[in-house]
């Protein structure tokens, strides 16, 4: 049905014409809600949120301006947006849980992996260290280490991996 025949339809009945819309677009606004909102429940919500908002505003819609589709899409990401930065602020005034504090034991045992982790790495070759620090500290990418390192990836995750191994055999790991 071209967009056209939707809008018709809704006009002469509002029922039919949006269950038409919803037939034919709905794939497009979850798809698009669901690349603003993770949370399925939130993107159910929206979706709903999104359905009376057209029902209420499909009359605003002005062919001359763009298509119905982007007119749909804009409607549902700023729904969405909307949705998320409504749910963040609701987190956002949420108190925190109160934080966990360690008993002395588990804190001296924090301790010492530490310094053992930190010893380790200093072990490490300097190639090494620094591929450890870019990816782990630093948060760098795998190609970016390699471009600015002038490796190639499959180095460095290779390299990545042996130092995940030698880490886990030094600290004790779950597969050492």
């Amino acid at each position: 049905m071209t967009d056209t025949e939707l809008l018709a339809k809704w006009q002469t009945d509002h029922d039919a014409g949006m269950e038409a819309l919803l037939a034919q677009y709905a794939p497009l606004l979850r798809y698009v809600i669901g690349g603003v909102l993770r949370d399925r429940q939130d993107a159910e919500d929206c979706f709903s949120e999104v359905s009376l908002t057209l029902w209420q505003k499909l009359d605003s819609y002005e062919p001359a301006k763009g298509g119905l589709a982007a007119w749909l899409t804009a409607v549902a990401r700023n729904t969405a947006l909307n949705h998320l930065k409504a749910r963040l602020r609701r987190e956002k005034h949420q108190p925190d849980p109160p934080p966990e504090v360690p008993s002395p034991e588990e804190a001296l045992l924090r301790r010492e992996r530490a310094e053992l982790l930190r010893r380790t790495v200093d072990a490490l070759p300097e190639l090494d260290r620094m591929v450890f620090y870019r990816r782990y500290y630093y948060l760098q990418p795998v190609g970016r280490i390699a471009a600015e390192l002038g490796l190639s990836q499959r180095a460095v995750e290779g390299r990545l991996y042996r130092l995940r191994q030698r880490l886990r055999e030094t600290l004790g790991g779950d597969d050492a």
